[in-house]
C-alpha cells in the first residue's frame, strides 16, 4: 500500500490496543519494586555516612575543648600533681562537650614531655567512640564491611613548665 504524505497511518483495532494495555498493567509496580532498594541503600548510606561525620566532628571539638581546659590554672603543690589536674579537667571538659549522640565516648588524656621540645610539657586528650559496638543506625547486613570500627580523635597542648605552678 502506498502512503502520500497527507494520509496518516492506519488506526489500530481498539480492542489490540486494550490487551495491549492489559499486558502492561502492573509493570511500574515491579519496576518499583526492582529499583526501590537500590535507592533505600543510597538513601541509608547517605544518612550513616552523615551520622558518622557528625560523631566525629563532635569528638574533634570536644577534644580540643579539652585541650584548652588543660591550659586553665590548677591549684597543686608540685608540677607533677599540676599536670595531674589538667590532665584530669581535660578529660572533665571534654566528656561535658561530647554530645548525647556519642554519650559512650571515651577520654584518655595523658601529660608528657613534647617530642619537638624536650623542655616542655604536653598534655594530649584522646576520644575514641566504639562505633561498630554502639552505632547510631541500625546496621544493614551489605554496610557492615565499610562502616569503621571506632571513631577517634585527639588534641595537644603545650606546657611551659615555668608556668605550670
Amino acid at each position: 500500500m502506498n502512503r502520500t504524505a497527507y494520509q496518516s497511518a492506519p488506526r489500530s483495532h481498539p480492542r489490540v490496543a486494550l490487551l495491549r494495555r492489559r499486558r502492561e498493567r502492573g509493570t511500574a509496580a515491579v519496576e518499583f519494586a526492582m529499583i526501590f532498594p537500590l535507592f533505600f541503600m543510597i538513601l541509608y548510606g547517605i544518612v550513616t555516612f552523615s551520622l558518622i561525620f557528625v560523631a566525629q566532628q563532635n569528638l574533634t571539638l570536644a577534644a580540643e575543648e579539652g585541650a584548652r581546659a588543660a591550659l586553665n590554672y590548677q591549684t597543686a603543690t608540685s608540677t607533677t600533681n599540676a599536670l595531674a589536674a589538667r590532665t584530669t579537667a581535660a578529660c572533665t571538659a571534654a566528656s561535658n562537650v561530647v554530645t548525647s549522640l556519642i554519650s559512650s565516648a571515651t577520654c584518655v588524656s595523658s601529660s608528657t614531655t613534647c617530642s619537638y621540645d624536650a623542655t616542655m610539657d604536653c598534655i594530649k586528650v584522646t576520644l575514641t567512640y566504639k562505633y561498630a559496638s554502639a552505632p547510631l543506625v541500625p546496621t544493614l547486613p551489605l554496610l557492615n564491611f565499610v562502616l569503621p570500627a571506632s571513631l577517634v580523635s585527639s588534641a595537644m597542648v603545650q606546657l611551659n613548665p615555668e608556668n605550670i605552678l
